[in-house]
């Protein structure tokens, strides 16, 4: 009696799930529906086509083994980014201009860590609804861990910052490329239609972020044996307490680069289409501009680049693994039949309940279908004649897609981008599941309310199509 429960390792956690989504390959339908490409070369589902295999796909253990490496050979663009980007932030660090940006910021924010976490809360999730960014704040996370120890915080409260940010900023997003603007392309709307709510709600949803974060470090601060990362190593664990430079040229023209870099980063998103690995040889670039700034020779570069990769090894498999969990469901043919028992009850509800069941539904597939745009081309086609026929506004539907899909990106272990984060900051998936839940719940809550007004207030009827 004790004996308190054993947590375990985020493996076996994800390991556990492919073995659950295994079985329920054996038991759940299978079928799917027809797909036609777009112009973009995507696969879109068409409506009303459902319909079960002839045949079954049964799955054996074997096939759970081999997904595995499948899976990493499928995320192998986050994986190697993650990689790429722990080995140039070590060149950084041995150039001493992480540890005198820390102490630069610990001279600003210090004694008012409140103000550093509702800007890193605010700029995430500007950026993240903007321009749809995601995976490009990996490089920040050692540098937040580094600086919450420093104020007495904790590493969850930098993971919080930063998904925070992230999750609300694609929830909320004003205009993000990736999700809004392909859901309403599939809703055959006007693009960048509906800008007004989005922007007005942006604001209030980013202030629950930062109160949920704030509030758990605020506590820590006060009692630091109220962490939730008691008992669990620090990745800066061991590492002497540095005595922070002070922030001079040679510091600043590094950062001054890390800016430019940033800034290219964006225009590549925005302009060129770039994803991970035009950002991952990007930032290879930059680390050879840093070695050559800090004047460090061609062995020390490769060696401190090597360690830096070489610590983010756990990082990379957990995200390997975590894509694994969707690959059995959709080589077990059972993703699709999921979405059709979901989507199929909202036809016989009244709208404010079918459209707060649209973000239920959207909140549960994104753990089966972690891509934003994946699950537009899978869902939305079926969300659109639902609500065409209990009278949900297609701008509605399009916006519980991108508060379902947002949200619970900040929770889902297929989420790649999450369990990097978490893997670079140390934290274990399930002490981050009990801190985020709360948030998320609040977010839902938030998100339903706003639903509901908008159906009530025929948010979208402007550019609703009419159906003939």
């Amino acid at each position: 009696m004790g004996q308190t429960l054993k947590v375990p390792h985020t493996l076996v956690l994800l390991l556990g799930m492919m073995v659950v989504a295994l079985l329920a390959t054996w038991v759940v339908p299978q079928g799917f529906f027809e797909t036609s490409v777009t112009e973009s070369g995507r696969q879109m589902v068409v409506a009303g086509t459902y319909q079960l295999v002839e045949q079954k796909e049964f799955l054996t253990p074997w096939d759970l083994l081999t997904a595995i490496p499948k899976a990493f050979a499928q995320a192998q663009d986050v994986i190697f980014f993650v990689l790429i980007v722990g080995g140039v932030l070590s060149i950084a660090r041995a150039t001493g201009t992480v540890d005198a940006l820390i102490g630069r910021l610990l001279e600003k924010h210090g004694t008012k860590p409140q103000r550093l976490i509702f800007m890193v809360v605010f700029c995430f999730a500007l950026a993240s609804s903007t321009i749809g960014t995601a995976g490009e704040y990996i490089p920040f996370v050692l540098i937040l861990v580094a600086l919450c120890k420093a104020m007495k915080l904790d590493a969850m409260t930098a993971v919080g910052m930063i998904v925070a940010g992230y999750g609300i900023g694609y929830g909320v997003s004003a205009f993000n490329p990736f999700t809004v603007l392909i859901a309403q392309q599939i809703a055959d709307i006007p693009v960048y239609s509906g800008i007004e709510l989005r922007l007005a709600i942006f604001v209030p949803f980013v202030l629950i972020g930062f109160h949920h974060v704030w509030s758990y470090a605020k506590k820590v601060s006060n009692d630091p044996s109220q962490s939730m990362m008691i008992g669990v190593p620090c990745p800066l664990e061991g590492q002497a307490k540095p005595n922070y430079p002070k922030l001079n040229k040679r510091h600043q023209t590094v950062l001054f680069s890390f800016i430019i870099t940033l800034c290219i980063a964006v225009w590549g998103i925005a302009t060129k289409g770039w994803y991970l690995y035009e950002l991952g040889g990007l930032f290879v670039a930059w680390g050879v501009v840093i070695a050559i700034i800090g004047k460090l020779s061609a062995d020390e570069t490769a060696e401190r680049f090597i360690d830096g990769v070489s610590e983010l090894v756990t990082t990379a498999v957990l995200i390997g693994v975590a894509r694994g969990i969707a690959l059995i469901l959709e080589d077990g043919q059972i993703l699709h039949t999921l979405v059709y028992s979901l989507s199929s009850p909202l036809s016989h509800v009244a709208a404010e309940i079918s459209a707060v069941g649209m973000l239920v539904i959207q909140t549960f597939l994104n753990t089966f279908i972690p891509s934003g745009s994946g699950q537009a081309y899978v869902t939305m086609p079926l969300m659109v004649p639902v609500g065409d026929l209990v009278g949900v506004p297609r701008q509605v539907a399009v916006l519980a897609y991108q508060f379902g899909d947002g949200f619970s990106n900040m929770i889902i272990p297929t989420n790649a981008v999450l369990m990097g984060i978490l893997g670079m900051a140390g934290v274990p998936y399930t002490h981050w599941f009990r801190f985020c839940l709360p948030l998320i719940g609040k977010l839902l809550l938030a998100a339903s309310i706003v639903l509901v007004l908008a159906v009530s207030f025929g948010y979208g009827l402007d550019v609703q199509p009419i159906i003939e």
